[in-house]
């Protein structure tokens, strides 16, 4: 039986920091920890990026190098290159939101392909990635979703999404490229949900390419599996499913509340938790079906993975599970699984710094409100620290 001690080792899970590379990080997420600090640099630095103030030599050297691997994908290598090393592999993650033009849709559609391609003759990269409102408009998700008629010329928007996911899932099948998509707002999620099946049921026939995500601070979300699998045993076809906790909490509970509906919501966090290790192992009870990308940053659900493989004779290095964390974060984690010889992933965010600060504001307002996280962070950055003095 494994324990959470593992992740202990601080030698381990640093060893590629520099002593100015830890001390930024202890920095960073002290700033994190303070909730006032993170509403008012949060303002101050959309402001000062909407002003064109030169402040991008600034977060460059700080928050974006922490979290993200470059500002395109030559730039990332270096990176990459340094954490396979240690047997953790990159995820390139090109994260640039809130797009809602076609000109800009066709144009995720060109970087998406092209990472799909860079990353085909890597070990080090083992899947792709995408937002399913990079391809289209979310208006058009959430009325598919909402079961409310399209008018023509969304109707046409809504082929060119279809085209935009066959042509990527089409280039990593080809590829031979797993490719996770993304999953967002419960509002726009069952039109994804849908096009993601029809994707799994035409490119998953002999494994699993195609993979969705099941947010589990949604309660709904083990039935949709059970249903899915149900589909996959009729129709012939793999399951390929990432499972993360979710990230859209405040946003989905603010808008039940508004709209007078039940929040999706699980009812506190450790609701959320057993839900999602439910979760976790009616996949590993069904390793023949299903593969996962087992995103998390809770020590107890990696811990209850290692161990259910364990007793189920599932091999560390099964191509069916894969482990990952977002990069900048949770590296006592990643490092040390990888140490005990796990598949295991960073999601590396990349793309122009301007571009990413949403993103980076994200990570840092999630960081605020998740308990516990950053002084767990802090606590382990503090102990390398006196380590090395030693």
């Amino acid at each position: 039986m494994k324990q959470v001690k593992i992740f202990d080792n601080t030698e381990t899970a640093f060893a590629l920091k520099s002593d100015s590379e830890l001390e930024r990080a202890y920095f960073l997420f002290k700033m994190i920890s303070n909730e006032p600090l993170v509403r008012i640099g949060t303002a101050v630095t959309n402001f000062a990026l909407k002003a064109h103030l030169p402040v991008q030599g600034l977060i460059r050297a700080t928050v974006f190098d922490h979290f993200c691997g470059g500002v395109n994908e030559s730039d990332c290598i270096p990176v990459v290159d340094k954490m396979y090393g240690k047997g953790v592999s990159s995820v390139l993650d090109y994260s640039v939101e809130g797009k809602e033009e076609e000109a800009q849709f066709d144009s995720a559609l060109e970087k998406i392909l092209e990472i799909v391609d860079f990353a085909a003759d890597k070990k080090a990269i083992p899947f792709g990635v995408f937002k399913p409102t990079g391809f289209g408009r979310f208006l058009v998700w959430q009325k598919i979703t909402e079961g409310e008629k399209l008018t023509e010329e969304e109707q046409q928007e809504w082929e060119r999404i279809e085209a935009r996911f066959d042509a990527v899932c089409k280039r990593a099948y080809d590829a031979d490229l797993p490719l996770l998509i993304d999953a967002e707002e419960s509002w726009m999620q069952d039109a994804a949900d849908d096009l993601v099946a029809k994707m799994m049921k035409k490119y998953n026939k002999e494994k699993a390419i195609v993979y969705n995500t099941l947010q589990l601070y949604r309660h709904d979300r083990l039935e949709y599996l059970k249903r899915l699998h149900e589909e996959a045993r009729v129709y012939g076809f793999k399951i390929g499913m990432k499972i993360v906790r979710g990230a859209y909490m405040e946003k989905e509970n603010e808008r039940a509340k508004e709209k007078g509906y039940t929040s999706p919501i699980c009812v506190n966090k450790e609701a959320t938790d057993v839900n999602f290790d439910t979760t976790l192992r009616y996949i590993l009870d069904n390793i023949e079906d299903i593969s996962v990308f087992i995103g998390t940053h809770n020590e107890h659900s990696t811990v209850l993975a290692m161990n259910i493989m364990d007793e189920k004779g599932i091999t560390k290095n099964d191509p069916n599970v894969w482990f990952g964390q977002l990069y900048g974060m949770s590296d006592h984690i990643s490092f040390n699984v990888a140490a005990e010889g796990y598949n295991i992933a960073k999601y590396l965010p990349f793309g122009p710094v301007r571009d990413v600060m949403p993103y980076l504001i994200r990570r840092a307002e999630e960081n605020t409100s998740v308990a516990g996280q950053t002084s767990r962070e802090l606590d382990l950055l503090s102990r390398e620290k006196k380590r090395r003095k030693l």
